[in-house]
């Protein structure tokens, strides 16, 4: 439960892009070959954050050599619980972890979208309509739909948590402000998590369902039982944005693609598009050091987008770097923005000229 339970910064590294885990049958040859196609979708998914990328006929035919772009395998046992959690039983799963630099590389062939392991921290502030009784929960409520929205964030790459809904939380926000998806009360019980976006999902029984015309046809009230829960989300970032309400009675469905456009959403700001825009100066203006500038030179290298890094000019503590891009400039400098330790320097009274080298300052520790 990492993405529900930890109190972060507003940006996350998330770790584990390059693996997955898929439920086997057995560890027959034909079983694991399958869970490993399966896994690489999943690792497609998770990297580019997009559930069409697997239609790319590029990673469509990658898929098909899985082998090429495997580092290993393993099996585990885990523990899987009855809803009533009485009875516990062993499931098998395939562990499956991918290269990073081939999966990098394929995307470029595939000329897909690259989101990089530096993703912004969500708040999800998740309220429940039962009849009339409304509940925000937290990640320790009993109500199962946490859980959901916690597994679906991991398989995604999204980092979420939730309110603790501590004394501090219950006194700075009422149930009719998340419920009423009210922006400035949310942000200001939000600033205590440092969210770089806040979630309001809303699942409801009652009041979200539409009002539906009284019948004596028996036949015309099953259709009315069929969708049972409505859900609708918000998202708040600089912007305030409205998804689109949704039916079923599957509510791990519901919560899915709710979670599902949030991501897409979100990713738009972030995701590293390839492009001719694949050349990046830069200066580092505190490397005081030998140590300072092999600190700056292996953050730099390190980055998942960034194909190459080459040191152009050194003037007193200032350093200019040339960066080769896998993805676009503006794509870079936006996941740059949620890293605390490369913090770019700008002048707010000075005029801000396209062609300017972007200036940074190394936070040492």
């Amino acid at each position: 439960m990492t993405f529900l339970f930890s109190v972060a910064i507003n940006a996350v590294e998330v770790k584990d892009l390059y693996q997955a885990k898929v439920p086997v049958d057995s560890q027959a040859k034909a079983e694991r070959n399958r869970a490993l196609k399966q896994a690489l979708r999943a690792v497609i998914v998770k990297v580019s954050g997009r559930e069409s990328a697997v239609d790319n006929e590029v990673i469509k035919q990658a898929v098909a050599n899985h082998q090429q772009y495997l580092s290993q395998y393993t099996y585990e046992r885990i523990s899987t619980y009855s809803a009533n959690n009485e009875q516990a039983r062993n499931k098998l799963v395939l562990l499956a972890v991918f290269d990073e630099n081939k999966i990098n590389a394929l995307f470029q062939q595939a000329n897909l979208s690259l989101w990089g392991n530096l993703r912004p921290q969500v708040l999800l502030w998740l309220i429940e309509e039962q009849g009339l009784s409304r509940n925000i929960l937290s990640a320790s409520s009993r109500s199962p739909l946490p859980e959901i929205a916690a597994d679906y964030a991991r398989q995604r790459g999204l980092p979420v948590i939730m309110p603790l809904m501590d004394l501090t939380d219950a006194s700075q926000i009422q149930t009719s402000d998340i419920w009423g998806r009210f922006a400035e009360p949310v942000r200001t019980a939000s600033a205590r998590y440092y969210p770089e976006a806040i979630v309001i999902i809303r699942v409801s029984n009652s009041s979200l369902l539409p009002q539906l015309p009284e019948t004596d046809s028996d036949e015309d009230c099953i259709v009315c039982q069929d969708n049972n829960l409505a859900l609708d989300w918000s998202l708040l970032t600089d912007k305030q944005v409205f998804g689109g309400q949704r039916q079923s009675n599957n509510v791990k469905a519901l919560i899915q693609e709710a979670l599902a456009e949030v991501t897409q959403t979100i990713y738009q700001g972030y995701a590293q598009s390839p492009s001719s825009d694949n050349e990046l100066l830069l200066d580092v203006a505190n490397v005081d050091s030998l140590q300072t500038y092999m600190a700056v030179a292996q953050f730099l290298e390190n980055l998942s987008s960034v194909q190459s890094v080459r040191l152009v000019s050194a003037r007193g503590t200032n350093r200019r770097f040339s960066l080769s891009l896998l993805s676009g400039k503006q794509a870079l400098l936006a996941s740059l923005k949620l890293n605390k330790q490369l913090q770019q320097h700008i002048d707010p009274l000075a005029e801000v000229s396209p062609d300017e080298v972007p200036v940074f300052y190394w936070g040492k520790s």
